[in-house]
């Protein structure tokens, strides 16, 4: 082996041309240059502190982390609630607006009563089902964000 840890049956690249490349000029008993590196070069990093403890120590910066996750939840949740109150206390003001719907029976049953009967609760399904969805998703972003940091 020579000094550079290479097989001494290795053909020396140097002295192949590659065609339209020039070679350098290279002594043949010049030493070949090599990467000198410190061996202290975890001394220089800061020790990582993850956010996961900042939360768990409920420091000053893990409890806006928190603050932002129950922040971005309650939103969520004020949302789904709103449509939903909406859609349920919306139905009389549709009735009361438009007197026709008071006549028609589905099945023998006012419209009113298999929409409030039969309907919400699909809705009420629908909108649990978005809310959960959509709030583990927050969670996964809050994790990433956290993981990330």
């Amino acid at each position: 082996m020579n000094p550079i840890n290479e097989p001494d049956n290795l053909p020396d690249r140097r002295a192949e041309p590659r065609p339209g490349r020039r070679l350098p000029l290279v002594r043949p008993d010049a030493p070949r240059r090599v990467t000198v590196t410190s061996p202290r070069t975890a001394a220089a990093r800061r020790p990582r502190y993850p956010a996961t403890r900042e939360i768990d120590e409920q420091t000053h910066l893990g409890e806006v982390y928190m603050r932002s996750l129950l922040r971005t939840q309650f939103r969520l949740a004020i949302f789904v609630c709103t449509v939903l109150a909406c859609v349920v206390g919306g139905l009389p003001l549709l009735f009361l607006i438009v007197p026709e719907l008071r006549e028609v029976d589905v099945l023998g049953v006012p419209l009113a009563w298999a929409v409030l009967g039969g309907l919400i609760y699909p809705g009420f399904v629908a909108g649990a089902w978005l809310y959960v969805r959509h709030a583990e998703r927050n969670e996964r972003h809050f994790a990433d964000l956290v993981e990330r940091r």
